[in-house]
């Protein structure tokens, strides 16, 4: 047998770069030879695959429930079994590993399902964002080359614009809350309730290399068309282990465990719904899935299911405590981690007046995507409501193995000060590789062997990060930049405010000048003043810190914000034309 030995060559950096080489490869000097363990001819290897998670929840909770709104039930023991029963029904449709697997549904007991079986397949899950227009829709599709379509009946609309340029999807499979409609559309080769209840309930699922890719999908396409990532068993298993490992090691505040209820309110079409129905999988939680987002169903859903457990962007999170029957409803046992964009430190201390214990979390499309969260120590949790939200709005520490670094456009690591601003970049097990078809975009990516989030933070010397702005979103004034989310933090406090969005717009004097385009809340239309509403900033602004050039802001009321398909805001678009959004 021939001996396989892992080399570590020093860089000039200090950091390590790592190869496989045969023995008579290595050299003297900064090369280090190590030597790899052998096993015997019966051991098994383990590989990281999906499947591996489901063998604690059948173990220690195979009678917990998994509902789908509160009128579908099955316990761990029947997902598992219709998960065989997916299996076998995609393989007879002709779903081989390596073919790409497409779903468009609402969070649902169903995607669940797709989440295991397809990747347990050896195939590729595919997530389509339902929000995206049609023809974005009709791009990802083609672009991913996907081979089967798993889709729910409220989207025909969408189906029937974009059908006859689907290039590579040969089958169709309709889902549908009512049961079997398919012999009403002749197009479909089943059904999926049908076409589960008319296969095996056991399916043997095979070892593979850990490495095979498991699922892929597109970011939100904000500028130009979207990318699509792609994510590996192993990737996914190590960030559902680490995730498990950060919240639960939480002491008290935003800690997760097995009696907890989860409920997402992040799409899963997008980023996995932030990878959690793998880690609510593994550790046997009752789960519970929403469908479309209603704010009365979710209501309903937290009191009648007790659930304790959910992540959002904040304008999920405020759409649900403004509808009506928030005020009736008991939230003081509700976890929330909130990401997809900065949450104001006055959401925190609304929420903690409510029982609430919301937090942050960092992460994009590109990292799987959890990579920091901001836990809470018990000294903080013994400090005032608007001290904890100080905290609580930060993005947070690292998840256990995340390289998380603050670096100069030079990639020099800068001062962790809590002041000292640059761009993130990061190294994890479960970072993308890559973009779908797009070396070039994929290289400037990983430029420098590490993944450039295109995101200013600081680090304090607690170890907390904050992101400031995105690259592109960074204000120049009087050259010099302004964070566009502080002024943000700042205007929000406002009693008066909804929402807002600050975008920097050009100015003849000063390169660029910021303006907060604002959504008031209902009750103050007309009883507050643009003027009034800026000369409050201003003096904040003055009192803050923040860059003096803040002051300049000007404030503009709006009938809208303008977001992404997963509920971000589009400053892109909100740039491109303001005016269209002023009252």
């Amino acid at each position: 047998m021939q001996t396989t030995w892992r080399v570590c060559a020093q860089s000039h950096a200090g950091r390590y770069n790592l190869k496989s080489l045969s023995h008579n490869t290595i050299t003297k000097g900064a090369i280090m030879a190590v030597k790899i363990a052998t096993s015997s001819a019966s051991a098994y290897p383990y590989p990281l695959l999906i499947k591996q998670l489901l063998l604690t929840p059948l173990a220690v909770a195979p009678n917990q429930v998994i509902t789908y709104q509160g009128r579908v039930r099955h316990t761990y023991r029947e997902f598992n079994e219709r998960i065989s029963r997916l299996a076998n029904g995609l393989a007879k449709l002709g779903v081989e590993a390596g073919q790409t697997v497409a779903v468009m549904d609402w969070d649902s007991h169903r995607y669940l399902e797709c989440f295991f079986a397809v990747p347990m397949m050896g195939a590729i899950l595919q997530t389509v964002n339902v929000r995206l227009n049609p023809e974005q829709i009709l791009y990802t599709l083609n672009h991913a080359k996907a081979d089967v379509l798993l889709v729910n009946k409220e989207f025909m609309a969408i189906l029937e614009q974009i059908l006859p340029r689907l290039e590579s999807i040969k089958t169709l499979v309709v889902l549908s809350d009512e049961g079997d409609i398919a012999h009403t559309v002749a197009r479909f080769a089943a059904e999926y309730e049908s076409m589960l209840a008319a296969a095996e309930p056991e399916f043997s699922f095979p070892d593979f290399d850990e490495n095979a890719q498991a699922t892929t999908f597109y970011t939100t396409g904000t500028t130009g068309e979207p990318k699509g990532v792609f994510f590996s068993h192993r990737q996914l298993v190590l960030h559902t282990l680490a995730c498990a490992a950060a919240l639960g090691g939480a002491l008290s505040q935003g800690h997760i465990h097995r009696e907890d209820v989860y409920m997402p309110l992040t799409p899963m079409f997008h980023v996995h719904a932030w990878g959690f129905p793998y880690l609510a999988t593994m550790m046997g939680l009752k789960q519970v899935y929403p469908g479309r987002y209603q704010p009365d169903l979710i209501c309903k859903l937290v009191a009648e299911e007790g659930v304790t457990f959910s992540h959002c962007v904040p304008t999920i999170f405020h759409v649900v405590l403004s509808h009506p029957l928030a005020k009736a409803t008991d939230f003081s046992k509700w976890k929330i981690l909130i990401g997809g964009s900065a949450m104001p430190e006055s959401m925190a201390v609304a929420a903690q007046k409510l029982g609430i214990d919301l937090f942050t979390g960092y992460g994009m499309s590109e990292t799987c995507p959890v990579l920091t969260i901001a836990h809470l120590t018990s000294d903080h949790l013994a400090r005032t409501a608007e001290e904890q939200a100080v905290i609580r709005a930060k993005t947070g520490r690292p998840l256990p193995l995340v390289d998380l670094r603050i670096v100069d456009p030079a990639m020099k690591d800068v001062v962790h000060d809590g002041k000292a601003t640059g761009e993130v970049v990061v190294r994890s097990p479960w970072l993308t590789q890559g973009y779908v078809g797009a070396a070039e975009t994929s290289e400037a990516l990983w430029a420098g062997g590490y993944l450039h989030t295109a995101d200013i933070g600081n680090i304090d010397a607690a170890g907390y990060l904050k992101v400031t702005d995105r690259v592109k979103d960074v204000i120049k004034t009087g050259g010099e930049w302004t964070s566009s989310l502080q002024l943000e933090d700042i205007i929000a406090k406002h009693e008066a405010v909804h929402e807002v969005a600050v975008i920097g717009v050009a100015d003849e004097k000063w390169g660029e000048r910021p303006l907060a385009l604002v959504l008031l809340k209902q009750e103050h239309v007309g009883k507050i003043t643009e003027h009034a509403l800026r000369h409050y900033a201003a003096h904040a602004i003055e009192a803050s810190g923040v860059s003096r050039y803040g002051v300049l802001l000007q404030v503009r009321f709006v009938k809208t914000l303008v977001k992404t398909s997963v509920g971000k805001m589009n400053k892109r678009l909100m740039r491109a034309d303001p005016d269209a959004l002023c009252i």
